[in-house]
């Protein structure tokens, strides 16, 4: 089964992740509260996943993910894909590129990472996501529609 293991949210520029038992997804922007949401951005959300952060040796929420997951291969859904967590719905739209605050982790933890750190996805329909939801697969991805969006570039 694959769920929510994990909900982080940044509340400011600088600050450390927050840990929340629950968070509202606001369609097409991101989790509520969080800076790091964007109106008609393809970089709303980062999803992790448990067992990439466990090989690696870091700690939830500091690779600076919004849900970490337990279950599900990440690295194996195609783009478009959409996936229902909780009362939300996500949908996938581009791998998560590492950048330099990989390294403030450890030094040498951005290029370990290429690849491995996590998707980002737009939200489609709102909800509320709580920590055990489960996250389960829509039948059939959809190709993503990023028609005005320039917001491709730049660290999460």
């Amino acid at each position: 089964m694959s769920e929510v293991l994990h909900l982080f949210q940044c509340l400011a520029h600088g600050e450390p992740m927050r840990e929340f038992e629950e968070v509202f997804a606001v369609e097409n922007k991101g989790l509520q509260d969080c800076i790091h949401g964007r109106n008609h951005s393809i970089r709303q959300v980062l999803l992790m996943d448990q067992e990439t952060l466990e090989e690696f040796g870091i700690a939830p929420g500091r690779a600076r993910e919004n849900i970490t997951t337990r279950g599900i291969a990440l690295g194996s859904l195609p783009l478009g894909q959409r996936l229902r967590a909780g009362e939300a719905l996500l949908e996938v739209t581009k791998p998560c590129t590492p950048c330099h605050q990989m390294d403030e982790i450890r030094q040498g933890l951005q290029e370990a990472l290429r690849g491995r750190r996590g998707l980002l996805c737009r939200v489609v329909e709102p909800g509320r996501i709580r920590r055990g939801d489960r996250i389960e697969m829509e039948q059939k991805a959809r190709a993503p529609d990023h028609s005005g969006d320039d917001s491709v570039s730049g660290a999460y």
